[in-house]
């Protein structure tokens, strides 16, 4: 009986190793469209406060650059500083004016500063806000936010949503 003899392929001790690299080409391309769809085009940055939740909406817009205030069950900020305090849903009454209940006074006070040290910026000239607002706050104290932008010279206001259903 004979044998089998192991195959062993007819292999040269000092070629070059070729390379398919085809694959590998598919593979980025498809990485490439994938970040190119993920990648935000956007200019404005936006960071949703901390224990904020936004309401939902359909709309695709994109915002534009804009003086940024977020209004959350416990305060109402103006970037990153807190201007007023938020309880039950309502200001507080030392931060409303006498006379007029809808007037935030440190909200318009931090507007107007802002208004007159960069009058030059075309958000600011054109009285641009975007509001980040909590979706279980009512209607009435946003009404307040808007009202007092109004007053300050920001009559245009953006009201930052999840895209959702």
């Amino acid at each position: 009986m004979a044998r089998r003899h192991r195959f062993e392929p007819n292999i040269k001790k000092n070629s070059t190793f070729a390379l398919n690299i085809t694959s590998m080409t598919d593979m980025f391309t498809i990485l490439l469209v994938f970040l190119l769809q993920t990648y935000s085009t956007s200019d404005v940055q936006i960071i949703p406060e901390k224990g904020l939740r936004l309401p939902t909406s359909a709309s695709l817009s994109s915002p534009t650059e804009a003086t940024k205030i977020s209004l959350s069950t416990s305060a109402l900020k103006l970037g990153q500083t807190q201007i007023a305090v938020v309880k039950n849903a309502d200001f507080l009454a030392q931060d409303l004016e006498e006379h007029d209940s809808n007037f935030i006074k440190p909200l318009f006070d931090e507007l107007d500063k802002i208004a007159k040290n960069n009058p030059e910026k075309d958000h600011v000239k054109e009285g641009r806000i975007i509001l980040q607002a909590d979706k279980e706050l009512p209607y009435a104290t946003l009404r307040k936010v808007m009202y007092t932008a109004s007053m300050a010279g920001f009559p245009q206001l953006k009201l930052i949503t999840l895209v959702g259903e």
